[in-house]
């Protein structure tokens, strides 16, 4: 692929434009003082009550964030459900939720070079505030796709056509990076070639060799 047909540079919010998940959800179990694993067991107990993660469900909109809390707490020990005492889970969430400044730099230098940016993110309806308030979003991004707002999340192809059509290119004239390898897969199956998150250094050349030509193809250049 020649560097010069990527037109727009797509990336992912959590865990590339901020510090990566595992971070996060560790901070937010200290803060609400339960065990890591005691908390990952309860996701996932949920998520087998359910049929569908939490969150899955609140990034599509289908639950409210006081919902999945509730998913969440009813598989924790009696007594668990005052962890939160008058905090709402996503006050607790963005204690341990930084920007990653040094890939927000490379995207600002991208931009003032004339490459188009887009965002494409499974998010919250009741976190926008949140996440909006520790990113420049209006200055980086031209076009914003959130699933919440689209009742559709990555890795489902509908939500990359919608990006595509909101942005009037073809899949091969946009870039995607994004932390997850399904939602990668998903966007190059597409056409779309995809850089995988690992840290800001390494996606940092992936994308620039991309840009200037010199990519494989367009399965990307991560496994």
């Amino acid at each position: 692929m020649s560097g010069e047909c990527v037109e727009v540079v797509v990336v992912d919010y959590g865990g590339v434009l901020t510090n990566p998940l595992a971070e996060t959800f560790c901070e937010f179990a200290a803060l609400a003082g339960l065990d890591t694993t005691a908390l990952a067991e309860a996701f996932l107990a949920a998520t087998e009550r359910h049929g569908e993660t939490p969150m899955a469900a609140l990034e599509i909109g289908a639950i409210s964030e006081r919902q999945m809390a509730d998913r969440i707490l009813a598989e924790l020990p009696p007594g668990s459900e005052k962890i939160l005492d008058d905090h709402e889970f996503g006050e607790l969430w963005f204690r341990g939720r930084r920007p990653n400044q040094p890939f927000v730099d490379f995207l600002r230098e991208l931009r003032a070079n004339g490459k188009r940016l887009a965002l494409l993110t499974n998010n919250v309806r009741e976190w926008e505030p949140r996440w909006r308030a520790q990113l420049p979003v209006d200055e980086l991004f031209e076009v914003v796709v959130d699933s919440h707002k689209e009742g559709v999340r990555k890795p489902d192809p509908k939500i990359y056509r919608i990006l595509l059509e909101r942005l009037d290119v073809a899949p091969h004239q946009c870039l995607f990076v994004d932390d997850t390898e399904e939602n990668c897969a998903a966007a190059r199956a597409l056409g779309i070639p995809s850089v995988l998150f690992t840290d800001t250094d390494t996606a940092v050349r992936e994308v620039l060799t991309h840009l200037e030509g010199n990519a494989p193809d367009s399965e990307g250049t991560s496994p």
